[in-house]
C-alpha cells in the first residue's frame, strides 16, 4: 500500500540521480601523438606507429602520464613511439557511468564528426573500460578480477572510416570472436 509507493518514488528519485553520467572535458596543448597508417597494424620505422604502441600511448595520455622522459620523474620514464608529430590541441572527454551500446554508437557517430571541417582530424579514439569487479566481460563467461580486471576495448577511427579495434580482458576470461 502506501509503504511501498513511498519505497517506489525514494528508489525513483535516487536512481535517476545515480545513473547521470560524470562528464568531464579537458583540452591537451602542444601533444605528441604518434603517426598511424591506417592500413599498418604493425607500423613501419620512420614511417608510422604500430597498433600496440599506440595503446601503450593511449593508456599514457588518460592517465595524463608525462612522455617526455623525464630521468627526475618517479612516475614513469615513458616517452611517446616514433615516428610522432605535435598536435596543437587535442581533446580528451572521460563520461563514467552505466552507459547502453546504444549510446556508445551515438558517440562514435558523434566523434567522426571532427572529420569534417574546421576539425579536420586525422584519426580519432574511443574506449570503453567494463568496471573492474564486473560479474561478467563477455560471452556468457564470469569475469575473472584476478589482478586488474582488465575488462575493455578502443576504436581507433581514421578520416577514410577505416578502423582499428582493440580488445583487453584478463588472462582468465574469455575475449570474443
Amino acid at each position: 500500500g502506501a509503504e511501498g509507493s513511498t519505497l517506489m518514488s525514494y528508489f525513483s528519485k535516487n536512481q535517476i540521480q545515480a545513473l547521470k553520467p560524470k562528464i568531464t572535458f579537458s583540452t591537451l596543448r602542444d601533444l605528441q601523438c604518434p603517426v598511424l597508417q591506417s592500413n599498418d597494424l604493425q607500423g613501419n620505422p620512420e614511417e608510422s606507429c604500430s597498433t600496440e604502441e599506440l595503446f601503450e600511448w593511449l593508456g599514457a595520455v588518460m592517465n595524463q602520464v608525462s612522455l617526455d622522459n623525464k630521468s627526475s620523474s618517479f612516475l614513469s620514464t615513458y616517452c611517446c613511439p616514433e615516428p610522432n608529430t605535435v598536435v596543437e590541441k587535442a581533446f580528451l572527454c572521460t563520461i563514467t557511468g552505466f552507459i547502453i551500446p546504444e549510446k556508445i554508437i551515438q558517440l562514435l557517430e558523434q566523434l567522426c564528426c571532427y572529420f569534417g571541417e574546421p576539425k579536420l582530424a586525422h584519426w580519432l579514439t574511443l574506449t570503453v573500460h567494463g568496471f573492474a569487479d564486473s560479474p561478467v566481460s563477455w560471452r556468457e563467461s564470469e569475469h575473472g578480477f584476478h589482478k586488474g580486471g582488465e575488462n575493455l576495448y578502443n576504436f581507433v577511427v581514421f578520416r577514410n572510416l577505416d578502423y582499428w579495434l582493440h580488445m583487453a580482458v584478463g588472462a582468465y576470461d574469455d575475449c570474443p570472436p
